[in-house]
């Protein structure tokens, strides 16, 4: 059941003047700016894309030697991601999208699967809304649905990150007590209206890109288009007052090769885009084909706001989701190509950046995922051992563990490693062996999936994990980020980069 519009108007007219207020109190710029400011952010996100993450895609598609796109911009840093638990300052150590997105955003720690809301649940305001009001233009592009976590926390404010959308619900809406029971509603109705919903009415993007069109419903097409934007495809069938996979129109490549709009909304799947690899792999008919690639939408969203003539500039968010989302999967091979495809996309922002002069960009990841690990060629991982190494040492006992490990079952189990598996192993799902590939350095005859290869990767869970994330900068100002720092911190610098 979808809320009552005049209730959420009247709770978004109010977050509005927060905004306003908040954008005034910290400062909106002037209408000028010197030649060595920044008129432009944008803000590349791999996510859950670790530094083994970025060392693996580097071995893998250019060579020990070589450099990614990302790994030519001059400065580098390194960014804590921890959350914190509900209603304390209380770390928690392993962050997920949600929390880290918030903290970049808005500034704040706040707990795991919190969007646009601070540890206690209280509405916090995102830079994205106080560009726009500013006078900047602004766009959130994504590979995951445009109403996922990283998306979302840029243009919304949700208890929980699963409030997507069409319709609410309290399991996907409201947190749970410790009797398992559902919070109560909040005051303001915001924080429990759809994400989608609330995208499709607060005007907060004026580009925005990605995928989950099965999010959005026939009125919320009919919102934007009454706020000014050009809706790709289609949202489904007014008649119906609902959406299914018949009624809704997927857009393509094509279309957003053509839009020249200043407000647009593009949604290239019912769901997330389509993997790399795989739409790689497809026949030209497929429909996954017809996917605009990350590059594709990084250039036309830098197009659409960079000729913006009625704004002092743009902040322009991207996300390479799939690194995360195919992470958890442990598939090695689709999570180097989310990376390139990643890279592809800093390339396309970097080629703008270069020519603007004012423009500030900025790669990073929310988290590390997976514990994505290379290791030594011909070695084996503790998950394909029957027991851990050795931990005594016999020159000096004092430096023995409790209890001791003689090393003598620190062998491969057969049950648990049965050869590559991208090669040998591939048949056995329940195969913990590592996946190996051919890098350029290899002879032309080595193959991905066979003992020759060089690169050998592996997975330590198939979960976040709390590392710390690489951070590269580009453009006026950048040096600020060459230090290690927390996450809430990119909020402030960016603040003070692009509204001084």
């Amino acid at each position: 059941m979808r809320h009552n519009r005049r209730a959420w108007l009247g709770a978004t007219a109010a977050v509005s003047a927060a905004v306003v207020s908040a954008t005034i109190l910290a400062g909106c710029g002037s209408d000028t700016k010197s030649d060595n400011e920044v008129h432009n952010i944008i803000y590349l996100l791999g996510d859950g894309m670790g530094r083994t993450h970025v060392t693996a895609a580097r071995q893998r598609f250019v060579g020990a030697n070589g450099r990614l796109n990302m790994e030519q911009l001059p400065y580098l840093g390194a960014v804590a991601t921890y959350a914190v638990d509900p209603g304390t300052n209380q770390p928690s150590l392993v962050t997920d999208s949600a929390s880290s997105a918030t903290a970049w955003s808005s500034g704040v720690k706040t707990y795991n699967a919190a969007i646009g809301v601070d540890a206690y649940g209280k509405p916090v305001q995102t830079l994205m809304e106080q560009a726009k009001s500013a006078g900047f233009a602004t766009g959130d592009v994504s590979t995951a649905e445009i109403t996922d976590a990283t998306p979302a926390a840029m243009f919304a404010h949700t208890l929980l990150r699963g409030c997507q959308g069409p319709t609410f619900s309290e399991s996907s809406c409201l947190p749970k007590k410790s009797d398992g029971s559902y919070e109560a509603q909040p005051a303001d109705k915001t924080l429990v209206t759809p994400i989608a919903e609330q995208i499709a009415r607060n005007a907060t993007a004026d580009v925005i890109f990605g995928g989950g069109l099965a999010r959005f419903e026939p009125d919320d097409q009919k919102a934007m288009q009454d706020k000014g934007y050009e809706v790709l495809g289609s949202m489904g069938d007014p008649a119906l007052k609902a959406q299914t996979a018949e009624s809704q129109r997927v857009p393509t490549a094509a279309d957003l090769k053509a839009v020249r709009a200043d407000k647009v909304i593009g949604l290239f799947n019912r769901g997330n885009l389509t993997v790399t690899q795989a739409r790689n792999a497809l026949p030209d008919t497929a429909p996954q084909k017809q996917e605009p690639t990350l590059a594709d939408m990084t250039t036309k969203a830098i197009d659409l706001l960079s000729n913006r003539k009625d704004s002092k500039g743009f902040l322009l968010q991207v996300e390479g989701a799939l690194i995360d989302k195919r992470s958890h999967a442990n598939d090695a091979a689709q999570t180097l190509q989310e990376v390139k495809a990643f890279d592809d996309a800093v390339a396309a922002a970097m080629d703008f950046a270069k020519k603007d002069g004012h423009t500030l960009v900025i790669v990073t990841a929310d988290h590390e995922c997976a514990g994505f690990n290379i290791i030594e060629k011909t070695t084996f991982t503790n998950a394909e051992a029957v027991a851990p190494p050795t931990n005594i040492d016999t020159t000096n006992s004092a430096n023995n563990s409790s209890p001791s490990r003689d090393g003598k079952d620190n062998v491969k189990d057969p049950a648990r490693s049965s050869g590559a598996i991208n090669g040998a192993g591939a048949a056995d799902p329940r195969n913990f062996a590592p996946a190996t590939f051919r890098t350029p350095d290899d002879p032309v005859e080595v193959k991905d999936g066979s003992p020759e290869a060089s690169l050998w990767l592996t997975y330590l869970s198939g979960n976040h994990t709390g590392a710390d994330v690489q951070i590269y900068a580009y453009g006026p100002g950048a040096d600020v980020f060459a230090t290690s720092q927390d996450n809430t911190a990119l909020y402030t610098k960016m603040h003070k980069a692009l509204l001084p």
